[in-house]
């Protein structure tokens, strides 16, 4: 399945029908909070299988996912995964190692949260976006509140990280 951006993958409280191999693109997830909060708390990359907390059973959805870019995506019945969970010997090590990589993943997250100044947090997260992004500009596919999000910033740190991103360019 393709979806461009701004297409939803799955939406906040789905039923968990499906799960979802990422094939390429980039997805953000966001949470709506009964207070009305918008927070985005996950960036879905080419090769995760989602929802991680669904791997093993079923369980709805905890955010919505929405296309950052051009994205193609398996979509796999949850009958069928579940299935081949009971009945493929080697299914059970393959979700391990899935969830495995996304503990990684969330490590190498911790750190680019931790690590010094907001620019090089800025500097972190535009690397690894760009391993994804095939050159796609961060600033066409991320708010500057969502990069705040990202790299625990408000919204006016970034715009004056950015400026000055752009004032050395220029």
């Amino acid at each position: 399945m393709i979806l461009h951006k701004g297409e939803i993958l799955f939406r906040q409280g789905d039923e968990g029908r499906f799960l979802y191999h990422v094939k390429s693109g980039l997805f953000k997830v966001t949470r709506l909070h009964e207070n009305g909060n918008m927070v985005l708390f996950n960036i879905l990359y080419p090769g995760e299988t989602v929802p991680h907390h669904s791997l093993i059973s079923p369980k709805e959805t905890h955010g919505t996912a929405i296309a950052l870019m051009r994205s193609e995506v398996e979509v796999i019945p949850a009958h069928e995964w579940y299935r081949d969970l009971q009945t493929i010997p080697e299914k059970p090590l393959q979700v391990a190692a899935l969830l495995q990589e996304k503990v990684r993943f969330m490590q190498e997250r911790l750190d680019h949260l931790t690590v010094g100044t907001p620019a090089e947090r800025l500097a972190l997260l535009t690397k690894w976006l760009g391993q994804h992004a095939h050159g796609i500009p961060l600033t066409d596919y991320l708010t500057q509140e969502e990069i705040g999000q990202l790299i625990g910033v408000r919204r006016e740190t970034v715009n004056r990280l950015l400026r000055g991103i752009n004032e050395k360019v220029q």
